[in-house]
């Protein structure tokens, strides 16, 4: 009866976020994953940009109230304020689909004023996995894209070196290794761009919990804004010192995010390889 009124609530969910629209979505886009989309009242006089933010392992499932622990979503829910149209997927377990997230992005621009020459993809963990995977896949679609502590599987990664493309890992990363990370920076260096669009912060100490703070600063908003497919060339903005920012990343939110706890995942095979790689459960 409990999950019944769960489910329920969620069908029926609308609620105002800083004066704007936030709505829970469920079998909207036949194909895809069910979805939180945050709607800005300034795309009532203009179209604006659209943020698809992919969560970590720890939020798969078919609750989408999980999708609003942590992220951007979240972020805004506690007062950042993000002049864009915002996506949050749910994954009900497994890998990403490029595929999927782009029925999604489809959809809104079918049925919202959205600026197609400025869609973002931000996510971390096995978000980051999806990430890089959906820019690899759609590099002609996607005007800048932010990876933390992921990786990808797609299999032409040089396609990556298409986008303005942050990629931040630490080197204490226990739950997926930074290797995942130089492996991808590393076939991107190997491409015709030889990594012209590419930020790669390979911070020293940080562990996988990290970097759950940067979908908290305004900063990484505005860096991603900063692009759009039109720009002659597709230049990369210049970076900003993010480990830095993110010691004061809960600053001016309404209430600071609550620590959450990373475990670590069953490892899972690479279709590509038979090396394993470790999944985190944010």
């Amino acid at each position: 009866m409990f999950r019944f009124f769960t489910i329920l609530i969620s069908l029926l969910y609308t609620i105002a976020a800083n004066g704007h629209e936030l709505k829970a979505h469920r079998s909207q886009v036949a194909g895809s994953y069910n979805f939180w989309m945050y709607e800005p009242d300034s795309a009532l006089t203009a179209p604006k940009p659209l943020v698809i933010f992919l969560h970590g392992a720890s939020l798969c499932g078919n609750n989408l109230e999980r999708v609003r622990h942590y992220g951007t979503i979240d972020a805004i829910e506690r007062g950042r304020h993000i002049d864009s149209y915002v996506i949050a997927p749910q994954n009900p377990g497994g890998s990403w689909s490029p595929a999927k997230i782009m029925k999604l992005v489809e959809w809104a621009y079918q049925n919202h004023n959205i600026d197609t020459t400025r869609l973002y993809v931000i996510g971390m963990s096995l978000g980051g996995y999806g990430t890089l995977d959906f820019v690899a896949t759609y590099p002609d679609k996607v005007a800048a894209a932010m990876a933390f502590c992921g990786g990808a599987t797609a299999k032409n990664l040089e396609s990556l070196g298409e986008v303005p493309l942050w990629i931040v890992h630490g080197t204490a990363d226990r739950a997926v290794g930074v290797s995942e990370s130089d492996r991808v920076v590393q076939a991107i260096r190997q491409s015709p761009s030889r990594g012209s669009r590419l930020l790669y912060n390979r911070v020293a100490g940080m562990n996988h919990g990290h970097p759950a703070r940067f979908f908290y600063l305004q900063d990484t908003y505005d860096w991603l804004f900063s692009h759009n497919i039109l720009q002659e060339g597709r230049p990369v903005s210049e970076a900003f010192n993010i480990t830095e920012k993110s010691k004061n990343a809960y600053t001016n939110l309404t209430h600071t995010p609550r620590p959450k706890k990373t475990k670590p995942s069953k490892k899972r095979k690479s279709k590509k390889r038979t090396r394993t790689h470790r999944t985190s459960r944010r």
